[in-house]
């Protein structure tokens, strides 16, 4: 974007604003400097990922580049609606996965999650990575710079429109299932599993559990591979950190289950998914925190991210997605 907007004027410097507009929303990270665990899962994607802040920062970033880069024929007003479009295609782009952002902070905390796309999808970066290494390498006058940010921008929004119809294509066939076995189901949870866009993650709120699995673009099974999870709502009578249940229970916005683990209670947050979870069905979910206060909950998003995964695992994946 910084190439398109400003490229010919103050050359591979423009990217460099682009490179700086667009990561300024993750300055939330110094949040878990000073916050507690469940603190910090609020503060990323939240306030410096909403329109507000985007408001704030844009004219603060256009004053200084526009400053910076004197004499020169762009206007503060261009300067503005470049770094703002940037920014807000930061958080547009990650409302796009399962985490939520929150577009509406500090009046609402709603957040906004359209499960459209994995956090971190080879298939979606690879364009634009190419295209960043070519406007690197090539000189400021090459005419071929043209067409490759064209390429760099292009191809990742056609993947980002092809990630939602196989979405909405596993939704139609998920229902077709469910309506074939006469279940019903309140709400409808799809994600993608890791690293593409072709398998996802499917789980079915039906009052006192979930039925859960995994689907494929490519299936053409009948689809008996979904199993029943309960949500153990009992087990919120035993837990001594109320606060905590109920703060992790609105994080995972009301997709979760209680689970007794040894002589403790944790909370999953179905969102994430599950642990290689197209290989063991039984498999734990990514995310799950410890309702106990002195176990440790500090990596409770990573810690299950790539947890058992190998060479068999990754293999399995690759099946799954390619359809029974």
């Amino acid at each position: 974007m910084g190439e398109a907007f400003a490229g010919r004027t103050v050359g591979k410097k423009a990217m460099l604003w682009g490179i700086l507009a667009q990561s300024i929303p993750d300055i939330d990270f110094v949040a878990a400097f000073w916050s507690d665990t469940i603190g910090n899962l609020f503060a990323h994607r939240g306030f410096t990922h909403s329109i507000l802040f985007a408001v704030i920062v844009t004219p603060v970033i256009a004053g200084l580049a526009h400053h910076w880069h004197r004499p020169h024929n762009i206007s503060f007003r261009r300067w503005f609606l470049f770094i703002g479009a940037v920014i807000l295609m930061h958080i547009f782009l990650d409302a796009f996965n399962n985490y939520g952002v929150g577009w509406f902070e500090p009046f609402s905390s709603i957040r906004i999650s359209f499960n459209s796309i994995y956090v971190a999808d080879f298939f979606f970066s690879i364009a634009p990575i190419i295209a960043l290494v070519f406007l690197i390498v090539l000189n400021r006058q090459n005419p071929k710079r043209r067409w490759i940010w064209q390429v760099g921008l292009v191809i990742p929004f056609f993947y980002l429109a092809y990630g939602v119809a196989n979405r909405k294509y596993i939704s139609r066939e998920v229902h077709r299932i469910f309506a074939a076995k006469n279940l019903t189901f309140k709400r409808l949870l799809i994600t993608p599993a890791p690293l593409q866009s072709w398998l996802w993650f499917v789980a079915a709120d039906v009052d006192s559990g979930y039925y859960i699995g995994y689907r494929s673009v490519f299936d053409r099974s009948p689809g008996n591979d979904f199993h029943y999870v309960p949500k153990n709502l009992s087990l919120a009578d035993s837990v001594k950190d109320e606060i905590a249940m109920r703060k992790i229970m609105q994080f995972s916005q009301d997709w979760y289950t209680l689970e007794k683990h040894a002589d403790t209670i944790l909370i999953n947050d179905l969102r994430f998914g599950q642990v290689i979870g197209w290989q063991d069905p039984k498999e734990s979910f990514v995310f799950y925190f410890y309702l106990q206060p002195e176990i440790d909950n500090t990596l409770v998003v990573q810690r299950g991210r790539v947890a058992k995964w190998d060479r068999q695992s990754f293999r399995s994946l690759l099946s799954r997605i390619k359809g029974n």
